[in-house]
């Protein structure tokens, strides 16, 4: 199933900003960026998109898991945000 259209814009600037995916230290700090504006649907939505067919998915999903639960760092997110940044996006703060 095709994903919304301000999604896949989401998808396609996350996969320009990590060509090689994202890495698992990136998760937490990612998601937190994009909860800020998106529901969990959306970003499970977007996660199972971006992750492989390998099993990505389940880390993705753990990860949204322990966001309610833990937070990213504002280094952590600063750094995913210079990434996005780097790929024309501007995650907002």
């Amino acid at each position: 199933m095709a994903l919304p259209e301000i999604l896949q814009s989401i998808v396609d600037f996350v996969r320009k900003g990590y060509p090689q995916g994202v890495p698992q230290q990136d998760y937490i700090p990612l998601i937190a960026l994009l909860a800020r504006r998106l529901s969990d649907q959306e970003i499970a939505e977007i996660a199972a998109d971006l992750t492989p067919a390998d099993g990505g998915a389940e880390v993705i999903g753990a990860a949204i898991q322990r966001l309610g639960h833990e937070s990213a760092s504002d280094a952590d997110i600063e750094r995913v945000r210079d990434r996005l940044r780097a790929a024309g996006w501007e995650p907002e703060a």
